[in-house]
């Protein structure tokens, strides 16, 4: 089974993906979380400084995950789409052909869970930005991108262990 979770920055997708792997029904899922620290310190450009470059390694990621039988990740093709149709450096025609060919790889999640961002702060970890407009926008451009690509998603609300057994249940552990 491949679970991905999917919004916008700072609304806990990897610390829920980190309380997922402690659990002994995903005891044998591969539990991913994105590199963007890692990918930052070569150079990547991250957020609305991306380019279609960089949302280009972050897809290969993304599609490198789906590869596995069972996956829990923090990030989903959905997310890149996202951050790719509002990056200022990537134009127009590029976010349309990359949404486009990334489209495709939607379809290989068993789940998609989004997490809305209502009444969860930012919390600046160094790396992610915390500007609450482009928060904002990255999570409306999510949700456009759910309804046109992926017809059942689920949300997640509440704190992570509420998360959790919401997951449970969906998944009919």
């Amino acid at each position: 089974m491949k679970i991905g979770l999917c919004g916008t920055m700072s609304v806990g997708k990897t610390t829920l993906v980190k309380a997922l792997s402690e659990i002994e029904q995903f005891k044998d899922y591969k539990c991913t979380t994105e590199r963007s620290k890692y990918l930052n310190s070569l150079g990547i450009p991250l957020n609305h400084e991306t380019t279609i470059e960089g949302q280009t390694i972050f897809l290969a990621e993304r599609v490198t995950e789906l590869m596995q039988n069972c996956l829990i990740t923090d990030r989903t093709i959905i997310d890149v789409m996202a951050f790719t149709n509002c990056a200022e450096k990537v134009s127009y025609i590029d976010s349309d052909e990359f949404e486009d060919y990334a489209k495709r790889f939607v379809s290989q999640y068993d789940y998609i869970f989004y997490i809305s961002p209502d009444g969860i702060d930012i919390e600046d970890n160094g790396i992610r930005e915390t500007n609450a407009d482009y928060r904002h926008q990255i999570d409306k451009e999510i949700q456009k991108l759910l309804l046109k690509h992926r017809p059942i998603v689920y949300t997640l609300k509440g704190t992570t262990k509420e998360r959790i057994e919401q997951i449970i249940k969906t998944v009919q552990f």
